[in-house]
C-alpha cells in the first residue's frame, strides 16, 4: 500500500470525462477475468456505465482533438535539448497509433451493443434495487450460469469497441500528470487558495498528502482560482475543517 494519498480535481469538462473513463476502466479491470458470477455482474455494470457515458457526449471526437493537440505540444518540446528524444519519440508513436485506431472507428462507439437484448434488459432493470436478480431476468440468470471462460469471452467482445478510447484516455492522463512540476505548499489553518494564470490554464489539480494524516483534502475551483480544504472525517455529524497548518504536495497540470 502506498504511503501517500492523491486527491484530484478536474477544472474542465474534458478532464471530468477522462477521469470518469479511467475510474470505469479500473472497475472493469478489478472484475474482468474473475470466475464467479458476481465478477461478471460487476463487469457488466461497469460496461453499462461506460456505454452510458459514451451515449451522452461525442467522446471519440473530443479525444481525437486532444490527442492531436498533445502531439503538437510534445513535438515542440522536442526542440528542448533537455528532453529525452527516445522517450518522446515512443510517446509520439503511441499517440499516432491511437489516432489511427480512433479514425478507423465508424459511427457511434459501441453502437452494436445497443442491439444486445440481454444488456438492454439488464440496463432497464438496473434502476430498480435488486432488479437484476434471477426471477427478474431469467436470460441473464442463464448467461451467468455459463462457464467463466464463456462469460469472460463475451465480456471482452462487448468491451472491445471502447478499448482504443479507454487506452487513449489513460495515455492522456499519464502525460498530463507526469509533465507538470510539483511544489510543496502549506494550508494555513487547513485552507489554501491559489489564483491561476490565464495564459497557462490548469486542467487538473493534484494534492498529495501522507496516508497517516488524520484528514482528507477537498478541492474546488474553476478556470480563475481553486481552493483546498483539509477536513476531519466524522461518521455521524458534519465533517469539520482542521485548524492545523497542513503541508502537502501540489501539482497544477497544464499540459
Amino acid at each position: 500500500m502506498e504511503n501517500k494519498i492523491t486527491y484530484e480535481q478536474p477544472l474542465n469538462e474534458r478532464m471530468r470525462t477522462l477521469l470518469r473513463l479511467e475510474h470505469l476502466k479500473f472497475q472493469v479491470q478489478s472484475s474482468l477475468g474473475g470466475e464467479s458470477k458476481w465478477d461478471s455482474r460487476n463487469t457488466v455494470a461497469s460496461l453499462l456505465d461506460i456505454q452510458n457515458l459514451f451515449g451522452r457526449t461525442d467522446i471519440k471526437t473530443d479525444i481525437l482533438k486532444e490527442l492531436e493537440r498533445l502531439a503538437s505540444v510534445l513535438e515542440q518540446l522536442g526542440q528542448n535539448p533537455n528532453v529525452d528524444d527516445s522517450k518522446l519519440t515512443s510517446v509520439l508513436d503511441e499517440i499516432d497509433v491511437l489516432i489511427d485506431q480512433l479514425h478507423n472507428i465508424q459511427g457511434p462507439v459501441g453502437q452494436q451493443l445497443r442491439k444486445n437484448e440481454l444488456l438492454n434488459g439488464v440496463r432497464q432493470r438496473s434502476s430498480i434495487a435488486g432488479g437484476t436478480c434471477a426471477f427478474d431476468l431469467p436470460s441473464y440468470h442463464f448467461w451467468l450460469q455459463q462457464p467463466a471462460e464463456t462469460r469472460n469471452t463475451d465480456l471482452q467482445t462487448w468491451l472491445e469497441p471502447f478499448e482504443p478510447i479507454l487506452r487513449a484516455g489513460q495515455l492522456m492522463l499519464r502525460l498530463i500528470r507526469e509533465c507538470s512540476p510539483s511544489t510543496t505548499e502549506v494550508a494555513n489553518d487547513g485552507f489554501f487558495q491559489k489564483t491561476l494564470d490565464p495564459s497557462t490554464p490548469c486542467h487538473l489539480v493534484r494534492v498529495e498528502i501522507p496516508r497517516n494524516y488524520p484528514y482528507y483534502a477537498e478541492i474546488s475551483g474553476g478556470k480563475h482560482r481553486f481552493s483546498v480544504r483539509f477536513l476531519e472525517l466524522k461518521w455521524y455529524e458534519r465533517d469539520t475543517a482542521t485548524s492545523d497548518n497542513v503541508e502537502f504536495t501540489l501539482t497544477c497540470s497544464s499540459l
